[in-house]
């Protein structure tokens, strides 16, 4: 059997059939994105902010502990075997989110959402980082979050549409299920393994391993502890536009084919910008791309409290999304710029575990501050969280990979 060759040329087919792969993940959580405010209010009664933050809570804290789940798992069984797991788990979520009998329904479906999101979503990216070589990691993960990312605005925008035309109704989530089958399928029937790549990798590496993983990701590696952190942070502010965002607008009297205009510009630009920001990655500092990246976005949650009308609203999240795409690929080829490629699948989980415990820290915060003075309030705290997320990557961050681990 010839030794795996490690480049997107050499392992083209494997890789765009994990990009399709990651696309049908994206387009999951995409389903939701743009209706479950109106859809809280009018099957459930719901308008409390905090009682609508209830599912992203839910869906952060299980992505964060599936993100770093797969770091342990992964290692041990396989990146295959933790992508098939997490694509059984999404199997009931539509059925669940269509049928739900009451709001506790929907909690539990956004519980099983995040395991799927972080088991298979962490699986694809590490895979992808396995079949490339250095100088590719900043555009694998470009494409990969492409379409990662236009899917969910896909899957918003039409949800948002049908949902303006045929009503709130069981039927917006025969789509998702479809999709969920589409997954399985392929994850159980096409994907191969990529240890043989890694071995490759690893045999070529001159970087140290890590010694104590969680923690280097987490406070003590300069360049890893500011990624996770500005992660967290990108991730708050994600849970602000896809849980409160809808609500706010629903409550200003915006139909529902607007709001789902507002929720799907934002990840739309978000992952078609990244086929241009990933390759930025390969050549430019990580430290000032994340940095930038983080102020954009401040800048554009900045500007929210004071907008009325739709297309203030469509540029703003448009803005917003360009942030995100500054700093999206460029996390995760930092982490895998800095850890040994037998460490990959163990740092870049637990990055992503503090990155989407993002969405349940947001959401507390958010609905909380929301609950007790006002919208505008939260929305500037979240702006104000972003610069100074910013601003400390920008102070602490090292630019090269020669730092000591």
């Amino acid at each position: 059997m010839p030794s795996p060759q490690l480049g997107l040329r050499h392992n083209l087919g494997q890789f765009s059939l994990l990009v399709l792969i990651n696309a049908l993940v994206g387009a999951m959580v995409g389903m939701e994105r743009s209706i479950l405010g109106p859809l809280a209010e009018s099957r459930f009664g719901l308008t409390s902010a905090a009682v609508l933050m209830q599912f992203l809570v839910a869906f952060g804290l299980a992505k964060a502990v599936a993100n770093y789940a797969t770091a342990w798992l992964a290692p041990r069984f396989g990146r295959r075997w933790v992508l098939r797991l997490g694509w059984l788990l999404a199997l009931p979520v539509p059925w669940m989110l269509g049928w739900a009998p009451n709001w506790g329904w929907v909690v539990a479906a956004n519980v099983l959402l995040g395991f799927n999101q972080g088991l298979a979503w962490s699986s694809t990216v590490v895979m992808k980082m396995d079949l490339v070589d250095d100088r590719q990691r900043g555009l694998a993960m470009g494409l990969n979050e492409f379409a990662g990312y236009l899917a969910v605005a896909v899957a918003a925008g039409a949800t948002g549409w049908a949902a303006q035309h045929y009503g709130l109704g069981p039927h917006l989530f025969i789509a998702g299920g479809i999709t969920a089958a589409l997954g399985t399928l392929l994850s159980f029937t096409a994907v191969r393994r990529t240890e043989g790549h890694v071995a490759k990798a690893a045999a070529d590496s001159t970087l140290e391993r890590l010694c104590c993983p969680f923690a280097q990701t987490t406070w003590k590696h300069p360049a890893l502890a500011s990624i996770s952190q500005a992660g967290l942070v990108n991730n708050l502010n994600d849970a602000l536009v896809w849980g409160f965002v809808p609500a706010l607008l629903w409550a200003k009297g915006f139909s529902l084919s607007e709001i789902g205009q507002v929720a799907a510009v934002y990840p739309a630009v978000w992952g078609i910008a990244q086929l241009a920001t990933g390759p930025l990655a390969d050549r430019f500092s990580a430290r000032n791309l994340i940095a930038l990246g983080m102020l954009v976005q401040a800048l554009a949650l900045a500007t929210m409290p004071w907008l009325d009308s739709p297309a203030a609203w469509t540029a703003a999240s448009a803005v917003l999304g360009l942030g995100t795409a500054l700093v999206y690929p460029t996390f995760l080829s930092a982490v895998a710029e800095w850890t040994h490629p037998s460490d990959r699948a163990t740092a870049l989980g637990i990055f992503r575990f503090w990155r989407d415990l993002g969405y349940a820290v947001g959401a507390l915060l958010v609905g909380g501050i929301a609950a007790t003075t006002s919208a505008q309030a939260g929305i500037l705290t979240v702006a104000g969280l972003t610069l100074a997320s910013g601003l400390l990557v920008a102070v602490r961050m090292p630019t090269r990979t020669n730092f000591s681990k």
